[in-house]
C-alpha cells in the first residue's frame, strides 16, 4: 500500500472509530453502573491490529482517545482511556501471535485488561486501593464486551481483508 493510500485508510478508520465512540456515548447501556461501555470503537482497533499491524492499531487507538477527549470529554476521561488502552493494547499485541487464539480471544483479553488499566489509573490518581473492588463488576463485563467486539471485528477481518499489497480484495 502506498504511503498516501495508507494515510487515507488510517484517516478513514480513525473517523469511523470517532463516530462509533460518539454514537456509543449517546446510548445508555448500563443504568446505575458508571463507566461501563461496550467499546464499539475498539472494533476498529482489533481490525487494524489484524489487518494493518501493531503501529497502526496503536496510532488509531491513541488518536481516537485524544480526539474524543478534545471533542466530547475531558482530561480525566482521556487519562483513564489512555491507561486502559495501554494495558489493553499491550496484552493484545502479546496475544495476537498465539496461533490458537482467535480475534475474539484477543479482544476478550483486551476488554479485561482495558478495565484493569482504567481501575489502576483511578486507584493511582485517587490515591486509594478501595476502587479495586470495582473490578469484580468490570472484569466480567469487559470479557463479554470483548467477546462481542471480537466477533464483530472478526466479521470485518474476513469481509474486508487486505492482500499482500495492502489492498482490499474488493478494489
Amino acid at each position: 500500500m502506498s504511503n498516501n493510500r495508507r494515510i487515507a485508510y488510517r484517516g478513514c478508520l480513525l473517523a469511523l472509530a470517532l463516530v462509533l465512540s460518539y454514537l456509543e456515548s449517546l446510548i445508555p447501556v448500563f443504568y446505575g453502573i458508571p463507566g461501563i461501555r461496550i467499546g464499539l470503537a475498539n472494533i476498529v482497533t482489533v481490525y487494524a491490529l489484524y489487518q494493518l499491524g501493531a503501529a497502526d492499531a496503536v496510532f488509531l487507538a491513541v488518536g481516537r482517545i485524544l480526539l474524543s477527549a478534545l471533542l466530547f470529554g475531558n482530561v480525566m476521561t482521556m487519562l483513564y482511556s489512555l491507561a486502559g488502552a495501554a494495558f489493553s493494547l499491550g496484552v493484545m499485541l502479546l496475544a495476537r501471535p498465539i496461533p490458537k487464539l482467535s480475534s475474539m480471544g484477543v479482544s476478550v483479553l483486551g476488554g479485561v485488561f482495558h478495565n484493569i488499566g482504567q481501575v489502576a489509573a483511578a486507584a493511582f490518581l485517587l490515591k486509594t486501593g478501595g476502587i479495586l473492588g470495582y473490578l469484580a463488576v468490570l472484569l466480567p463485563v469487559g470479557a463479554v464486551a470483548g467477546a462481542l467486539i471480537g466477533i464483530l471485528a472478526g466479521v470485518l477481518i474476513r469481509r474486508v481483508p487486505l492482500d499482500e499489497d495492502g489492498e482490499s480484495e474488493d478494489e
